[in-house]
């Protein structure tokens, strides 16, 4: 009888074991990934809003350059670890630097235009940044799944001084 008992036992604790097994890979493993996963994309997400702002920053105190390449140099220069640069550099993701100055007699926004560049006559009122068409990709790749596209990250500032020095008409670039 005792013997019997003791064979009944070890038998649920095989059943246990497998039964946690099935519980581990079907629901406790991927419940760890996904929440690793998201945890990356929101890192991700919060890196590349900063990363908008850094440029949008940078804009406001250097020279105004036609089409910001002075902007987008620099901010290709300083992408993040957290980011994929090789995207920003060569992928489907863009980054668009635009200026405006406010029109004075209908207070709309317009594109800022001048004759020259990185002069103390060239200095626009805004700047607005943005990336479009990034893609999250880190550890999605590794599952199988696509990526993810990520929304537009803009930033705008007015710009401060343009790297200007109006006293002794000097600009940095």
């Amino acid at each position: 009888m005792i013997a019997s008992i003791k064979q009944r036992l070890r038998r649920r604790r095989g059943q246990a074991t497998v039964e946690y097994a099935m519980l581990f890979v079907g629901v406790i493993m991927p419940f760890t990934f996904g929440l690793i996963s998201l945890a990356q994309l929101l890192w991700t997400w919060h890196t590349a809003v900063e990363f908008t702002r850094m440029g949008a920053r940078y804009a406001t105190t250097h020279c105004w350059q036609a089409g910001g390449a002075n902007v987008r140099q620099w901010m290709r220069g300083n992408v993040p670890a957290v980011l994929d640069s090789d995207m920003l550099l060569n992928g489907p993701a863009e980054i668009d630097i635009s200026f405006a100055k406010k029109n004075a007699d209908t207070g709309v926004w317009e594109d800022f235009v001048c004759d020259r560049e990185c002069s103390v006559n060239c200095i626009p009122d805004v700047v607005f940044v943005r990336i479009r068409n990034y893609e999250f990709r880190k550890f999605l790749n590794y599952l199988g799944l696509p990526p993810i596209t990520m929304p537009e990250f803009s930033a705008s500032m007015p710009i401060e001084s343009a790297g200007c020095d109006p006293d002794q008409g000097v600009c940095l670039p």
